[in-house]
């Protein structure tokens, strides 16, 4: 078998499990978006269609943040199952960890709603550094082998 069918095969062969896990990862990403959205104090898609940039800043960087996790996630599973299971309990932790950032921020609902930059960036930064501690500890191989 010459190189270019070997490499040809495992496109062939690859390509529907890539989607599959792809897609797999895509519903949780955009399942986990819609239950932080409904989760947040404020309105923030209300928000932001008004123009409200801190609001913008603050939506942009829960999705980011809840996209790291489950692209750890993805890179590491081995099954379907392995990353339905770590994909559902990244998230799990990761919204329970913005809850506790907004817990910590007590008038960050105001503040964003009030269009204040400031809160939004510290927002932002406190949920990228939750996500990637979150992603780093899922980066163990040992916990996908479900």
């Amino acid at each position: 078998m010459s190189d270019l069918t070997a490499a040809l095969e495992a496109f062939r062969s690859g390509l529907p499990v890539f989607l599959l896990f792809t897609g797999v990862a895509a519903i949780l990403l955009i399942a986990s978006i819609a239950v932080y959205i409904k989760l947040t104090p404020w309105r923030e898609l209300a928000l932001v269609k008004d123009q409200n940039g801190a609001a913008g800043l603050a939506l942009a960087g829960a999705i980011v943040g809840l996209a790291i996790p489950i692209s750890s996630c993805l890179a590491n599973s081995v099954s379907l199952p392995g990353l339905i299971i770590w994909g559902l309990i990244s998230l799990l932790l990761q919204l329970l960890a913005y809850r506790i950032t907004d817990l910590l921020l007590r008038d960050l609902p105001k503040r964003i709603q009030e269009d204040q930059a400031g809160p939004a960036i510290v927002l932002v930064g406190a949920k990228l550094a939750s996500a990637s501690l979150l992603a780093a500890g899922l980066w163990d191989p040992s916990l996908h082998n479900i």
